[in-house]
C-alpha cells in the first residue's frame, strides 16, 4: 500500500498535467495509468485537502468538460457513421 506522502503527491501530479494539458480524466488517466475513477477521486475529493489552490484549477477544467463532453460524444458517434459510411461506398466500387 502506498504511503500517504505519495498519494498526496499522485493527487498533485494527476491534477497539474489535467490543468497544464487541459485534458480530460479518460486522457490523464491513460496517460499515467490509472483508473478513470481515481483520477476523479483523486482530484474532486482528496486535493481540496492537499493543495485547494491546484484544486481550484483543476476544477475549472473538470467543470468545463462536464459541459463539453456531450459535443465529444456527439462528434465521436458522427465519425463512426461517417467510417461506416465510407468502408460502405469502398465495397460498393
Amino acid at each position: 500500500m502506498q504511503n500517504c506522502a505519495s498519494l498526496h503527491e499522485r493527487c498533485e501530479v494527476l491534477a497539474r498535467y489535467l490543468v497544464e494539458e487541459s485534458s480530460t480524466v479518460r486522457e490523464t488517466a491513460k496517460r499515467f495509468g490509472v483508473s478513470k475513477s481515481t483520477v476523479h477521486k483523486d482530484i474532486k475529493e482528496k486535493l481540496k485537502y492537499v493543495n485547494p489552490s491546484l484544486y481550484a484549477e483543476a476544477r475549472i477544467i473538470l467543470d468545463r468538460n462536464k459541459l463539453e463532453r456531450h459535443i465529444r460524444g456527439g462528434n465521436a458517434t458522427k465519425l463512426k457513421y461517417q467510417r461506416i459510411k465510407n468502408a460502405r461506398e469502398k465495397q460498393v466500387r
